[in-house]
C-alpha cells in the first residue's frame, strides 16, 4: 500500500547519527544522502527524512508511530540499545507485547525530534 513516507526534521547531521545507528541493526541503510535530505531503505528508499524549519510538533496523543520491521528479536534489541545511545528516549523496553499476539515482540523510542518510532520482529524465537 505504501511506498515511503515522510518527515521533516530540524538537524539533519544529528538525525543522519540517530538513523544509522538505529536502522543498521535491521538491515536497513542510508541510500540517499544531501545536504537537507536522507533516504533509508534495504534495497529502495522507504523512508525520507528533509530538513524542515516547521516539523510534525511531537505529540504522544497524535498516535503517529512508525514501526520497522526486524530480521531477529536480538536486532530489536540492539535497535533500543542504539536509540538510546544517540540521545533517544525509552518508549517501551524490548519485548514481548502478548496484548498484540503471542510473537510480537517488539521495542518503542522516541527520536531525537520527538517521533514515536517502533522496531518489530513477529518470528516466534
Amino acid at each position: 500500500m505504501l511506498d515511503h513516507v515522510s518527515i521533516g526534521v530540524r538537524d539533519i547531521g544529528r538525525t543522519r547519527s540517530f538513523y544509522d545507528a538505529v536502522f543498521a541493526p535491521l538491515g536497513y541503510r542510508c541510500l540517499s544522502a544531501g545536504e537537507t535530505s536522507l533516504g533509508y531503505g534495504k534495497d529502495s528508499v522507504v523512508f525520507w527524512i528533509g530538513s524542515s524549519e516547521a516539523p510534525v510538533a511531537p505529540d504522544m496523543r497524535s498516535g503517529l508511530h512508525f514501526c520497522f520491521s526486524a530480521p531477529t528479536r536480538a536486532g530489536v534489541d540492539e535497535f533500543h540499545r542504539a536509540a538510546l545511545a544517540q540521545g533517544g528516549r525509552d518508549n517501551g523496553p524490548p519485548g514481548l507485547r502478548k496484548d498484540y499476539g503471542d510473537s510480537y515482540y517488539a521495542a518503542f523510542v522516541i527520536d531525537p525530534d520527538g517521533y514515536r518510532i517502533e522496531a518489530y520482529c513477529g518470528r516466534a524465537e
